[in-house]
């Protein structure tokens, strides 16, 4: 069992940062790849950023790519997705999941652990 806790999310203007931490405990994290999520009201939850257990491999979605950057620290046992430029089409809540499977998840199927989710607002 794992539990995973968000927390950075918040209020901020259009063009702005804010940087999201996901603190996990209760298994090994270095041994697990880590992903993003976000879901909009209305809308289904979708893919933002993965990295790779060791840190080494990372990916985006379009949307983001060029904007957030993910990044993990195993000593902490924490996982980060820093967001700059923000867009209102940013605003949703945003989960962190684990992968007990090797290589980067891009669908929330194939993560098996997920935190409570944080919620970032973007005004314009």
């Amino acid at each position: 069992q794992v539990q995973l806790v968000e927390s950075g999310g918040g209020l901020v203007q259009a063009g702005g940062s804010l940087r999201l931490s996901c603190a996990a405990s209760g298994r090994t994290f270095s041994s697990y790849g880590m992903g993003w999520f976000r879901q909009a009201p209305g809308k289904e939850r979708e893919f933002v950023s993965a990295i790779s257990r060791s840190g080494g491999n990372t990916d985006y979605a379009d949307s983001v790519k060029g904007r957030f950057t993910i990044s993990r620290d195993n000593a902490k046992n924490t996982v980060y997705l820093r967001m700059n430029s923000l867009e209102p089409e940013d605003t949703a809540v945003y989960y962190c999941a684990i992968r007990y499977r090797l290589g980067l998840g891009y669908g929330p199927n194939e993560y098996d652990y997920w935190g409570q989710g944080t919620q970032v607002t973007v005004s314009s």
